[in-house]
């Protein structure tokens, strides 16, 4: 009885916290902080190079996107997201359960979350999200596992390519995951890929339809034809489509 006792305490905290950080992180009232932490994810000495070079300019188009987009929607707020970058990390997160069941998926979010709080090595500012960005060589054959963001512990992480040619894309996802900190939902096919007509799609009502010129960011991918849809090299080639401003607090939703 004890033991069960002290899990729902836990899980009431937990259920608080996450309550009052998803208030705070959507109110709009002020700058959220993002760190970056870099990660060798393949431990390979090219990959090491590249995280070695990089500098807090390489994830500014991160916050020129949302100050666009965030200005798009008439927001008040001047700088909707500050990105800092933190020094390597040499510990890995926990890899997602395969075929999690709900169980699977809480206690790994625990552990997540214990994991980030253990390993930080921010010195700085508290961060409002913490952003964990995988880099892998793209000299290597291994193939990148899915990214991934939690509401629950404002966390993400990113499995990215260690060039700056793919940069850009990286930091489109880390957007994308970003977003999902603050309560996005995807909008594309789990079983294609493909963005969902029309939360997904950048321009919904433009004739034709098709092809679409920018990618919706949660519905991941510009659809260019019916059989093909490229993620975008970069945030230039995104926007925030009004079903997800409505899910970030950016938009007022319909009423019943």
């Amino acid at each position: 009885m004890l033991r069960i006792a002290v899990l729902l305490l836990i899980l009431l905290f937990v259920s608080l916290n996450t309550f009052l950080s998803k208030t705070r992180s959507t109110d709009w009232n002020n700058s959220l902080w993002v760190v970056i932490y870099p990660i060798n994810g393949d431990q390979r000495a090219d990959t090491q190079d590249y995280i070695e070079s990089l500098i807090t300019e390489h994830f500014v188009d991160i916050e020129t996107f949302f100050q666009k987009e965030v200005e798009r929607y008439r927001v008040p707020l001047d700088e909707p997201i500050k990105v800092m970058l933190s020094n390597v990390l040499t510990s890995n997160p926990p890899e997602p359960p395969e075929n999690p069941s709900l169980l699977d998926n809480v206690l790994w979010s625990l552990t997540m979350r214990y994991w980030s709080w253990k390993n930080d090595n921010w010195d700085g500012v508290e961060p409002d999200i913490r952003i964990y960005m995988r880099f892998f060589s793209p000299k290597g054959q291994q193939a990148l596992r899915h990214s991934l963001g939690l509401q629950k512990g404002l966390i993400g992480v990113v499995n990215g390519y260690a060039d700056v040619e793919y940069q850009g894309q990286n930091n489109f996802i880390a957007a994308h995951e970003l977003l999902h900190t603050l309560g996005a939902t995807d909008k594309y096919d789990p079983k294609t890929s493909w963005p969902l007509w029309p939360d997904g799609y950048a321009e919904p009502t433009k004739v034709p339809l098709l092809p679409q010129t920018k990618a919706e960011i949660m519905g991941g991918r510009v659809q260019v034809s019916p059989s093909i849809a490229l993620i975008p090299p970069s945030l230039e080639h995104a926007v925030v489509g009004a079903a997800t401003a409505i899910e970030i607090n950016w938009l007022s939703g319909p009423e019943h």
